[in-house]
């Protein structure tokens, strides 16, 4: 069984096997969580980025999927890259979201990952609604079978951790 916890901090700054980037289809960085991972965990992360586009990833990364790098200087031992849909009022795009939460994982237990930290996918610069957001993301880990023994939602704010505790109550 899988423990969830939540923290409201800098997800840089945690401590996990591994820490899942929000990141853009490019992979090569940007804004909010992933430009911030990006510069905390150093040239290295940028540099597997790179190699992975040079060979699978030639188009990038689609949304709804996962790939891990290196955690270059993060107390990591990988980075999990996933790319979170932008929010939509005409097009019901949950289940690509929860996909990044499934793949995330999958990803995971391929490393043989037994301690992981997510960001709220999706919810900051992509605009999904951070209760629906936390909704999706919670459900997801619930039902999703995986040997994580820990999945930890690491939430910038306290609005977001309000939003992920009420999912857990």
């Amino acid at each position: 069984m899988t423990t969830i916890r939540l923290v409201q901090g800098d997800i840089t700054r945690e401590s996990a096997d591994a820490i899942v980037n929000a990141a853009n289809s490019s992979l090569l960085g940007g804004g909010g969580v992933d430009g911030a991972i990006h510069r905390r965990g150093g040239p290295a992360i940028l540099a597997d980025c790179r190699r992975l586009r040079a060979s699978h990833y030639g188009k990038g990364l689609p949304t709804g999927k996962a790939v891990a790098t290196t955690a270059g200087e993060l107390d990591a031992r990988w980075v999990i890259h996933t790319v979170g849909p932008r929010h939509s009022r005409e097009e019901d795009r949950s289940q690509l979201l929860a996909s990044c939460y499934r793949e995330s994982l999958r990803v995971a237990d391929e490393l043989g990952a037994r301690t992981v930290a997510f960001p709220a996918v999706s919810a900051g610069i992509y605009g999904w609604p951070i209760d629906d957001a936390a909704r999706i993301a919670v459900r997801t880990v619930r039902e999703t079978s995986t040997a994580v023994e820990e999945v930890r939602f690491v939430l910038f704010d306290v609005q977001a951790y309000q939003a992920f505790a009420g999912q857990l109550a």
